[in-house]
């Protein structure tokens, strides 16, 4: 069986990038039998999804298009003009990427990462609003399958229309690179970012991450002489803060030491498809205070503080019992943590790939 996958968004280092990086190479890992043929279209990253594709094992092609976003977005989900076929050669099955679908003849798999664009447009940029629009039009009508990474995904898309029986929930997982970093390694990152003394940390900067609730319950909370640490975008939100500190994005190779060093991660967003910062905390050993519905609730289990995102008190009182319950938090967290694995992840989507309709 001859499978294509668009790779191109693994250059935006988002948990869409997290998410296709290791699906593929778990893919090739645990598949000996299927051919691979992994598509990008990019304008300016070519040798980056290049150096990407190098560094993989297994029985795949590679191709790389100079075709940017917009175009792509036009040409598929606008016009709905030249089959993937066109650029790959004939497939027996065509995954489609988070921001493009083209025409196919092959069975059609899409996975479907959050409904943001469309639940919250108000939070997206419009761009991105009526990209997603016109994608979902062609997912709902043409694909076969669509792979929700939760079951409030899942609910989301049956409430928005799309048929239940092509909806599979595969769970993402943590990143797969972290680890519980070293004291001098912490220290390290501290100095590097000039962070005195403890801190909690803050993954996202914006509206839906609800950064400005975050600052105001950091303020009411029982916390005295120790830091809010944020990454995020530093334009995002306006700090008035003197105990707030708005890093910006930091690299991969620091990213452990963030989350191993923080009292606590605060993530109260206000819509999630999955969390992939949930488990990124837990492998770190890092208490989690996450709101208390959605995909939140169900990625995190009973091992984190659950609270009303849009309640500064009960964020605040989520705070308090982060420092209060730490022991008790991580042990959970550590526990709840094996469940997930980009093994799983790819296993279940290969048997999707197998399925017959």
């Amino acid at each position: 069986m001859k499978i294509a996958i668009d790779i191109s968004q693994i250059v935006y280092g988002t948990g869409v990038s997290i998410y296709t990086e290791n699906l593929v190479k778990n893919l090739l890992l645990i598949d000996t039998e299927n051919e691979y043929k992994l598509f990008a279209g990019t304008l300016r990253q070519k040798s980056n999804i290049n150096a990407f594709t190098k560094s993989l094992k297994g029985k795949y092609k590679s191709k790389v298009y100079p075709i940017p976003p917009s175009v792509a977005h036009l040409l598929w989900n606008k016009l709905h003009k030249l089959p993937i076929e066109k650029l790959v050669g004939d497939v027996d099955v065509f995954h489609s990427s988070d921001w493009t679908q083209p025409p196919s003849k092959a069975r059609k798999i899409t996975t479907i990462h959050d409904l943001v664009p469309v639940l919250y447009p108000n939070l997206s940029h419009p761009k991105i609003v009526s990209t997603q629009r016109a994608r979902l039009a062609w997912v709902k009508k043409e694909v076969d399958i669509i792979i929700a990474p939760s079951n409030a995904t899942k609910n989301d898309l049956v409430k928005l229309g799309f048929e239940k029986s092509k909806l599979k929930i595969i769970p993402e997982a943590p990143r797969p690179d972290l680890y519980i970093s070293k004291t001098s390694d912490i220290d390290e990152i501290k100095r590097k970012y000039n962070i005195s003394g403890n801190y909690y940390l803050a993954v996202g900067n914006n509206p839906r991450k609800n950064t400005k609730r975050i600052a105001e319950a950091f303020q009411k909370s029982h916390v005295r002489g120790e830091k809010l640490v944020i990454l995020g975008h530093p334009q995002s939100i306006k700090n008035s803060y003197k105990n707030i500190m708005i890093i910006g994005h930091v690299s991969d190779d620091e990213i452990a030491s963030f989350y191993s060093g923080a009292k606590a991660l605060i993530y109260p967003s206000l819509y999630e498809g999955f969390g992939i910062p949930i488990l990124d905390a837990y492998v770190c050993n890092t208490p989690v205070i996450t709101s208390n519905y959605g995909s939140m609730k169900e990625v995190s289990g009973d091992a984190a503080i659950l609270v009303d995102p849009e309640d500064i008190d009960s964020i605040s009182n989520g705070i308090n019992k982060a420092i209060k319950y730490k022991e008790q938090m991580i042990e959970k967290g550590m526990k709840r943590v094996k469940n997930f694995s980009w093994h799983i992840n790819a296993r279940e989507t290969l048997k999707v790939y197998n399925t017959r309709i």
